[in-house]
C-alpha cells in the first residue's frame, strides 16, 4: 500500500517512508568511500590526501543546492498541505531553474581559483598539483552535483522516495564501475577519479530531470513558472541552517586538516579522510531519516494537524536514540576491517586511522538528536532556529573544540573534539525544543 503524506504514521509506516531516503544516503556515502578507496590503493596517501584537503570547498560551493532542494521542500509542502498544487509546482520549477543557473557559476568559479585556494588550505608541492587536476576536472559537473542534491529532497515530496533511491544507486553503481575502469584499469588516477565522480552527478541530475519534465507527477512535475522572490527567500530561509550545517562542516573538515597537518602531516590527513568517509555511512542514517521525514511534518504542520506533529517527535527521538547505540556499537566493531579497505599497506597508518575513529565514533550516540533537531525546524518553516542550532552545532561547537583540545590532549584533541561539540548541541536542542513546544504543538 502507497504511504501518503497526509497518513497517521505507526512505527513501522514511519520506517517505511524514511528507510529510501536512509539507503540513498548510505549508498551516497558508499560510493563516494570507493573513489577514496581506489585513489589510496592505486595512486597513492598523497593523493588521497589531496582529495580530502580540496573537497570541502566544492562541497561549500554545492551547499546552496541543498539549501534550495531541503528548504524548497519545506516550502512546498507546506504549499500542498494548504492545497494549493499549482502554487507548489510553480515554486519548485523556479527553484530547480535558479539552482541550475548558480551550479553553472559556482562551477566556474571554482575551476578558476582552484589553485590559491589548495595553497591556502596548507597544500604543498605534489599535493598542490594533485589538488588542482583533481577539482579541475570535477568543477564542471559542479551545475550537476547540485541538481542531484535538491532533487534528492523533492523526490520525498512527490511522494517517490523509492525512485529517488534507485537515481542514487545508478549514479553510485556509475561511480563505482567507472572508478575501477579509469582508476584500476586505465591507470588516470586522480583525474579519472574526479571524472568518474562527475559522470555519476550528471546520472543523479539527469534522470529525475527527465522524470519531472517527461512525466506528469500528481504532486510535482517541472514547467513554466515565474521569479517569486519571497518563495525563493523563504525556501532560503527555510533550507539556511542546512546549508550552514554543509558549510560548517566543510570549514570544520579543513580545521580538522591544518590540525592534522601540524601534529602528524600528511598521514594525519589520511587518516581523517578514512574516518570522514566512514562517518558519512553512519550519519546517512541520521541524515536519511532527517530528509525522509521533513515533508510529512511539513505537510501536516501546513494542515494543523497537531495530534500528527507530537506523534512524529516523540516517536522520531525514540528511533533515533535506539539506532545511535546500534551504529555507535557497529563502528567500533568494524573500524579496523573497514580502514583496512584503505590504507592496510601502511600498519602505521592504519593504526592511526582505527584509534581515532574509534574515539570520533562515540559521538554518534547523540548525533542522530541533533540533527534531527536542525532538520525539524526547518521542516516547521522557521529556518532562523534551524539555522542557529547547525551553528552552533558545527561552525561554533566543532570549530572551538578542535581548536582547543588538542592543546592540551594533542592528536586525541582532535578525535575527541566532535563528542564535546554534540553534547554542547545537544543541550541546545533540548533547550529549544522545551521553548517551541506551545507554538507548533509537537509536544
Amino acid at each position: 500500500m502507497k504511504i501518503q503524506l497526509s497518513d497517521h504514521f505507526t512505527y513501522l509506516r514511519l520506517i517505511k517512508f524514511t528507510v529510501p531516503s536512509i539507503v540513498m544516503m548510505i549508498v551516497s556515502s558508499i560510493y563516494g568511500i570507493v573513489d577514496g578507496m581506489f585513489v589510496s590503493n592505486f595512486a597513492g596517501k598523497t593523493a588521497f590526501a589531496a582529495i580530502n584537503l580540496i573537497y570541502p570547498p566544492f562541497a561549500i560551493m554545492g551547499a546552496s543546492g541543498f539549501m534550495l532542494g531541503t528548504g524548497g521542500t519545506a516550502l512546498v509542502a507546506k504549499i500542498l498541505g494548504e492545497g494549493d498544487k499549482e502554487k507548489a509546482n510553480r515554486v519548485f520549477s523556479m527553484i530547480i531553474y535558479v539552482v541550475a543557473v548558480l551550479g553553472i557559476i559556482f562551477g566556474t568559479i571554482g575551476f578558476l581559483f582552484v589553485r590559491p585556494v589548495a595553497v591556502f588550505l596548507g597544500a604543498e608541492g605534489q599535493m598542490v598539483e594533485n589538488c588542482v587536476v583533481y577539482a579541475r576536472f570535477l568543477m564542471p559537473f559542479m551545475c550537476c552535483f547540485m541538481l542531484q542534491t535538491t532533487f534528492q529532497s523533492f523526490m520525498i515530496t512527490a511522494e517517490r522516495p523509492r525512485m529517488g533511491l534507485v537515481v542514487t544507486v545508478a549514479a553510485g553503481v556509475a561511480n563505482m564501475v567507472l572508478d575501477a575502469l579509469f582508476i584500476a584499469v586505465f591507470g588516470w588516477g586522480l583525474m579519472g577519479a574526479a571524472v568518474a565522480t562527475g559522470i555519476s552527478m550528471t546520472v543523479g541530475a539527469a534522470i529525475p530531470l527527465c522524470y519531472f519534465i517527461t512525466k506528469k507527477n500528481p504532486r510535482l512535475h517541472l514547467g513554466k513558472t515565474v521569479f517569486d522572490g519571497k518563495a525563493l527567500l523563504n525556501a532560503c530561509t527555510n533550507g539556511v541552517s542546512e546549508m550552514v550545517s554543509e558549510v560548517s562542516g566543510s570549514v570544520v573538515v579543513m580545521l580538522f586538516n591544518f590540525q592534522l597537518i601540524k601534529f602528524a602531516g600528511e598521514d594525519g590527513v589520511a587518516a581523517y579522510g578514512v574516518i570522514t568517509y566512514l562517518t558519512y555511512i553512519f550519519m546517512g542514517v541520521f541524515y536519511g531519516y532527517s530528509m525522509g521525514i521533513a515533508p510529512v511534518i511539513s505537510y501536516h504542520y501546513g494542515a494543523e494537524n497537531h495530534a500528527e506533529l507530537k506523534n512524529l517527535f516523540t516517536k522520531s527521538l525514540k528511533l533515533l536514540g535506539i539506532v545511535g547505540a546500534a551504529i555507535v556499537a557497529a563502528a567500533q566493531l568494524s573500524a579496523r576491517p573497514l580502514s583496512a579497505i584503505f590504507v592496510a599497506y601502511d600498519p602505521q597508518l592504519q593504526e592511526m586511522t582505527v584509534h581515532g575513529m574509534r574515539v570520533f565514533c562515540l559521538a554518534f550516540m547523540i548525533s542522530g538528536i541533533t540533527i534531527f533537531a536542525s532538520g525539524f525546524f526547518t521542516a516547521l518553516n522557521n529556518g532562523l532556529i534551524s539555522a542557529v542550532m547547525s551553528f552552533l552545532r558545527t561552525l561554533l561547537f566543532e570549530c572551538s573544540a578542535v581548536m582547543i583540545l588538542p592543546i592540551f590532549f594533542g592528536i586525541d584533541g582532535v578525535w575527541a573534539s566532535i563528542i564535546v561539540a554534540e553534547l554542547a548541541a545537544l543541550t541546545f536542542a533540548i533547550i529549544f525544543f522545551v521553548k517551541y513546544k506551545n507554538r507548533y504543538h509537537y509536544y
